[in-house]
């Protein structure tokens, strides 16, 4: 009150006091930055080892576990996941939140170089990075030429572009898809070889040994010096085809004498395709807690500048940045928060009918939010969607006080005092009842505050901006609203018809409303039917309605996976890519195909199909993925399946349920139950495309070498296994120089000469006489499959089985369903655990009802202090059921699920019907100590409270109708809160009108005035 007392005698002082709050916003709102969400991307760091020539056993076990062992003792990690690969191991270590990224690269960098000296001699340098080992990219590039080979676009590309866009802050790496790098291919004739008693290991030494640079040092004379270079290296084909290789017979045994030699590429392995056409792109990844926005900002500055020094001929094109969709999403809310108050004012002034009065509250809006951006900035937030959906909340919160303040001095006017007696008046009444709203509602976010992992980080920003928005609108209530209404309210002698009218109506309902209620307090039995039955309903509701992590938002873009079966080549690979987009072709939304042919091993491949702007079409993404979905099912032999890109910054690529199968058996064992599993929930109407990232069905040939046949002819077993290893792998023997840059020689065997297993006994090595032995003299093969990938997690032997959800249902009906029918067929020695968005939904979940619960107890602990009561804030907490069950039908009817953002609401809804309760009860408490009954006092203050409570209800639900009713980007989420509002409000609002008066007489305390307690003690 002496707040409020000093702002209304002193009004140049109230008026002072809002201004700076403003400043300071304003000041702090351009050092904002602005994401999609906060700040809730984990610490990820990868670990990535080659190993050439190794298979995926030997990765698992001398690379992979090796360093997995020796980093698991890491504090703060949350998961370790890998993939042992053939001739390459991926680890990626997943770090609790609130560990600091670099320092998290720094222990790993630290204990991946302590145990290098435990991996294979043979085994490259392990590359750390501080991203997923299987990131998906951002943004995707591509740049295409009419004068250029593939070649000389990989060569600028490499050369150029790529560390120029990796300087970019917040960029991990850049990937070049379809990439064609030069590379001097010398091309091996293993008959030529075995003519002319010549090895594979002949050819290696010799070009290796030809092709040196060494520094050659100075010659000093007296006044002069030259440096000396020794031109020994190879550049060009030429060069390489005239190495000698032997002596035979007086005559020079070159190179181009068993083979060819060829300025080429590396194998071509995988493919870039766009619209339909082979290119060379570029994938932009991140680093894992990098700003999506703050980079493509950066980006098209520099694309700017890569268009403008491009060879001629050339073009540099963004063809897909995911920031789009959020660019938009962000400008979505912002329109929404223009709307909300625009219907709050129509609301208002449709109850004031005054503008002088109208203006009053909304002068809190500005005030309240510009002075929200000064906390976001203190604590280190963001201009992000979660942010700026407090804001719209917040646009029909923050008037609630000052419409209350009001509302109350208003009342007192027209009863004849004069505007500042009214004010002073006015705030004595009511001065406790803001308090304790605002309080409140700032209570209801402590607990979620306190709440860890990427759930609570993405709850805190929202919470703490929407309470910090309403403690501002509380400050402004008591010191601002009441020196305006002191100054700019006066008494209406004249009204005009409308006015008339309108205060005849709110008259007929206060009326109304005061006979319901006095009927409805006689009696406590059609009150506790009524509360039982919303109880019994919400239940109900509450258990009936399906559960997700987030909904599916419409992002303009569908991923489409395909795999085809083990062991395809490259051409069976595109052309299963060339039918996936012919299927794209019928989709007249499309507007670019993008599509990685051989990812991330050559039987697979992605696909990017954007689509046109939401504005630009009628139908939705997820109605167009559903379309997809069976025609990209009906290509035969091949999976493919299309997949919405879901929320939260997960991995775009990855289908929405990911259930991990861990065992200590062995991988054979592991394959036969995954199978198992996938033919049993394969049958289940919830999932479609169900697969296992285990594959043990590679086609293989195992060369096992006759140790004792190859010791007794003098051949070592090495050089079995580089005769084999370089002339049908392909090794990199040397390297030569073009343009200042390195690059790879391979030899290798002609590819029309290794087409079958047939053509390894074509091979000669060399015994300990010098004897040419044919190589199927020391070995045997044998045809057999082998794994694609060993995967770890949690460094448990692991398989996961990925699928996508049907129309109609959830992610939480779906776990739920596969941990039942896990629990019924695996052993003892299994174990399930979740990854990607499933390990996300199964974390907030449990983490959600805690925070409720906690919520709905600091709230009551609040108000009790507050009161001086432990049975006054138990009234004024009858109104939280009400609002659930009224919220919960909300999200029935509207076809929305239980999800983080419906989750949301339902917190902020906490706070939000319990100020109805708190104005009833405060002013009831008052009443009873001017000497009237429980009864008569409940009666009294339910009605003369009607008016303020419905305008900031009506000002509530009509500043949410935005959200419940938004289109474009990111409307999918916006719902849930908008109708978890409109319904909550609507529904708790009503009854509240009703129980709380029937719960204030049952039970609360016969409150005296101070005189009369003394005398009844005296």
């Amino acid at each position: 009150m002496k707040l409020s007392e000093i702002s209304v005698r002193k009004p140049v002082l109230a008026t002072v006091m809002s201004l700076l709050i403003i400043l300071i916003g304003l000041v702090a709102y351009y050092e904002l930055p602005i994401r999609e969400y906060p700040n809730i991307d984990e610490p990820t760091v990868s670990i990535s080892t080659d190993y050439t020539g190794a298979s995926p056993d030997i990765i698992e076990s001398r690379v992979t576990k090796v360093i997995e062992d020796r980093i698991s003792g890491i504090d703060g990690i949350k998961s370790i996941t890998s993939q042992s690969r053939q001739e390459r191991s991926n680890i990626t270590v997943t770090f609790n939140m609130n560990v600091d990224p670099g320092d998290a690269a720094a222990d790993i960098r630290d204990r991946v170089g302590r145990v290098r000296g435990s991996l294979p001699d043979e085994a490259d340098e392990p590359v750390i990075t501080k991203v997923e080992s299987d990131a998906s990219p951002i943004i995707f590039m591509t740049v295409t030429s009419t004068k250029h080979t593939p070649a000389e676009i990989s060569d600028y590309i490499s050369r150029n572009l790529v560390k120029r866009i990796e300087l970019i802050s917040g960029v991990a790496m850049v990937n070049i898809f379809g990439e064609r790098r030069y590379t001097m291919r010398i091309w091996l004739d293993p008959d030529k070889l075995a003519a002319n008693a010549v090895t594979v290991q002949d050819v290696r030494n010799a070009v290796s040994a030809q092709n040196l640079e060494v520094p050659g040092g100075r010659v000093e004379g007296k006044e002069r010096e030259f440096s000396v270079l020794a031109e020994t290296g190879l550049s060009s084909p030429e060069q390489f085809a005239n190495v000698i290789i032997a002596q035979r017979n007086g005559y020079l045994l070159r190179v181009k004498d068993v083979g060819r030699v060829e300025l080429g590429t590396t194998d071509q392995r995988s493919t870039y395709r766009l619209n339909g056409e082979n290119a060379i792109g570029m994938g932009l990844v991140k680093q894992s807690t990098a700003n999506p926005l703050d980079i493509s900002r950066d980006l098209k500055k520099v694309s700017e500048e890569i268009n403008t020094n491009l060879p001629d001929g050339m073009k540099f094109l963004i063809t897909y940045d995911s920031s789009v969709f959020i660019d938009h999403s962000i400008s979505n809310v912002y329109s929404a928060i223009t709307e909300a108050v625009l219907l709050v004012v129509i609301i208002i002034f449709l109850f004031l009918r005054n503008l002088r009065s109208t203006i009053i509250p909304l002068v809190t809006i500005p005030v309240s939010l510009v002075g929200a951006f000064a906390i976001m900035w203190a604590l280190g937030f963001s201009i992000n969607t979660l942010t700026l959906l407090a804001f719209v909340l917040a646009v029909g919160l923050v008037v609630d006080d000052a419409i209350v303040v009001l509302e109350n001095i208003h009342r007192h006017i027209e009863n004849g005092k004069k505007p500042l007696n009214a004010a002073l008046t006015g705030m004595k009444e009511i001065s406790l009842p803001i308090i304790a709203m605002t309080m409140t509602l700032a209570a209801v976010y402590i607990p979620v505050a306190l709440t860890q992992g990427r759930t609570g980080k993405l709850f805190t920003e929202f919470a703490i901006t929407l309470a910090g928005a309403v403690v501002v609108s509380g400050f402004v209530a008591l010191t601002l609203t009441p020196m305006m209404c002191s100054k700019m309210l006066k008494e209406e002698h004249h009204k005009n018809r409308f006015n008339r009218m309108m205060d005849g109506f709110f008259d007929w309902v206060d009326a109304m409303y005061r006979k319901v209620l006095s009927a409805s307090i006689r009696s406590w039995i059609p009150g506790a039917l009524v509360m039982m039955a919303v109880l019994a309903g919400g239940w109900y509701l509450l258990k009936g309605l399906p559960k997700e992590l987030a909904p599916l938002e419409d992002r303009s873009v569908i991923f489409g996976i395909y795999s085809g079966p083990d062991g395809a080549t490259p051409a069976y690979s595109m052309e299963a890519a060339k039918k996936l987009e012919a299927i794209y072709q019928t989709i007249p939304e499309r507007t670019a195909v993008q599509t990685r042919v051989g990812t991330p091993v050559v039987p697979d491949g992605i696909s990017v199909l954007r689509l046109k702007l939401w504005d630009e079409r009628e139908r939705t993404q997820q109605e167009i993925a559903a379309e997809l979905a069976p025609k990209m099912a009906a290509i035969p032999d091949v999976r493919a399946f299309p997949v919405n890109p879901p929320s939260l910054g997960l991995s775009a690529s990855r289908q929405p349920v990911r259930f991990v199968i861990k065992t200590t058996a062995s991988y054979g064992e592991l394959n036969d139950m995954a199978n198992r599993f996938i033919q049993e929930v394969g049958q289940s109407p919830m999932l479609s495309s169900v697969r296992s990232d285990l594959r043990l069905s590679t086609p293989e040939l195992k060369v096992a070498v006759d140790r004792d046949k190859a010791a007794d002819m003098g051949v070592s077993v090495e050089d079995v296994n580089r005769a084999i290893e370089t002339m049908f792998g392909g090794s990199t023997t040397t390297k030569f120089k073009m343009d200042s840059e390195q690059y790879d020689v391979i030899v290798k065997t002609e590819d029309s000469m290794r087409t079958v297993p047939q053509d390894l006994d074509r091979l000669y090595v060399r015994s300990g006489s010098g004897a040419m032995i044919p190589l199927s003299n020391l070995i045997t093969i044998n045809e057999g499959v082998t794994a694609q990938s060993l995967n770890h997690f949690d460094r448990a032997r692991s398989a996961i089985i990925s699928g996508s959800l049907n129309p109609g249902y959830t992610l939480g009906e779906a776990l739920d369903y596969l941990d039942a029918t896990a629990a019924k067929m695996f052993p003892d020695n299994y174990s399930v655990d979740y990854d990607g968005e499933s390990r996300e939904f199964r974390e907030s979940s449990g983490g959600l009802v805690l925070t409720f619960i906690l919520a709905i107890l600091f709230i009551y602990l609040m108000l009790s202090a507050q009161f001086e009561s432990f049975v006054d804030p138990l009234i004024i907490m009858f109104t939280v059921p009400l609002s659930m069950a009224g919220a919960l039908l909300a999200l029935k009817l509207t076809g929305n699920t239980l999800n983080i953002y419906s989750q949301i609401g339902l917190i902020t809804l906490i706070g939000l019907i319990t100020k109805h309760g708190i104005l009833i009860v405060e002013f009831a408490n008052q009443l009873q100590l001017t000497g009237l009954s429980k009864a008569e006092a409940v009666v009294e203050a339910a009605t003369l409270r009607l008016r303020p409570i419905l305008m900031t209800t009506s000002a509530m639900v009509l500043g949410s109708v935005p959200l419940a009713l938004a289109t474009g980007a990111g409307a999918e989420s916006r719902h849930q809160i908008g109708w978890v509002i409109v319904g909550g409000m609507l529904f708790g609002t009503v009854l509240t009108l009703l129980i709380v008066p029937l719960a204030y007489k049952l039970f609360a305390t016969v409150k005296h005035r101070e005189e009369d307690a003394e005398a009844e003690q005296g």
